[in-house]
């Protein structure tokens, strides 16, 4: 913009002492002692007053911050204790493996004792835990069972899973001896040796204990 322009003697600055007189009216006084300055910087009141601030112009906060000490009136040994509780954020802490109920700390929480703690049992409102407790008691030893690699072949041969049940081997061995009887197939070489395998499996998954 030229300065002989027209738009230039329409340009109107605020005066210095006009901003002076805001910035007061904006902020409140110093609270350095003898300092009248506006104060729009805070600085914290320190340890026990914490959310307490000073009000203190540019310079004085300055001076404060370059001679604030959060440990003032701490030992070494308490310093050293809020330091170290500080890498944690000041909550509770446990050895690897241990949890809060190894220590106590939920039923003290709680307010429950020893004992109760000891008891405690999980908020379960539509009984799934405790289906799933009953289904595990209620378990047949037979689904639990490790098999020998010729049991695994026995129930195979009947054609039955490896937690088949001795009702459900003794069933299925009736149902395939009729199936493939030499009888029932007109003396069919290939059903007889069928029944064979089926006689043999069945025999062996009686002699194992399993029937």
């Amino acid at each position: 913009m030229k300065l002989n322009s027209k738009y230039f003697d329409s340009i109107r600055v605020a005066p210095k002492r006009a901003a002076e007189a805001a910035s007061e009216e904006k902020h409140p006084q110093c609270q350095w002692k003898g300092c009248g300055r506006p104060a729009p910087y805070r600085a914290p009141k320190g340890r026990g007053h914490d959310g307490e601030y000073y009000c203190f112009c540019v310079d004085h906060v300055r001076e404060y911050n370059a001679a604030y000490n959060y440990f003032d009136g701490m030992s070494d040994a308490e310093v050293v204790d809020f330091q170290k509780d500080a890498m944690t954020g000041h909550r509770p802490t446990w050895k690897v493996g241990a949890n809060s109920w190894a220590h106590g700390t939920n039923a003290r929480q709680s307010g429950a004792s020893g004992n109760a703690a000891a008891g405690f049992r999980p908020h379960d409102p539509h009984g799934l835990f405790a289906e799933r407790a009953r289904q595990a008691r209620d378990a047949p030893v037979a689904e639990r069972r490790v098999l020998k690699p010729i049991e695994r072949k026995s129930l195979e041969a009947l054609h039955l899973p490896e937690t088949a049940s001795k009702a459900e081997i003794k069933a299925r061995f009736k149902e395939l001896v009729k199936r493939h009887h030499p009888d029932s197939n007109g003396g069919d070489t290939r059903s007889a040796d069928t029944l064979r395998e089926i006689i043999q499996a069945y025999n062996y998954l009686k002699k194992a204990g399993l029937v």
